[in-house]
C-alpha cells in the first residue's frame, strides 16, 4: 500500500506540474501559483514516503 501511496504522490506532482505550465503560458498567474504550490507538497510528500 505504501508504493502506491508513493506512486500516486508522483502522478499528482507530475499532472500539477503540467497544469502549472499551462497557466504560466496562459498568463493565469493566480492559479498557477496555486499548483505549483501544490506540486510542491506532492513532491516533499513522495520523497518523504521514501525515506
Amino acid at each position: 500500500m505504501d508504493v502506491l501511496v508513493t506512486y500516486a504522490c508522483f502522478i499528482v506532482a507530475g499532472i500539477t506540474a503540467g497544469g502549472t505550465w499551462s497557466m504560466w503560458k496562459s498568463r493565469n498567474l493566480l492559479f498557477a501559483g496555486v499548483l505549483l504550490a501544490i506540486t510542491v507538497l506532492a513532491v516533499i510528500a513522495g520523497v518523504l514516503r521514501l525515506i
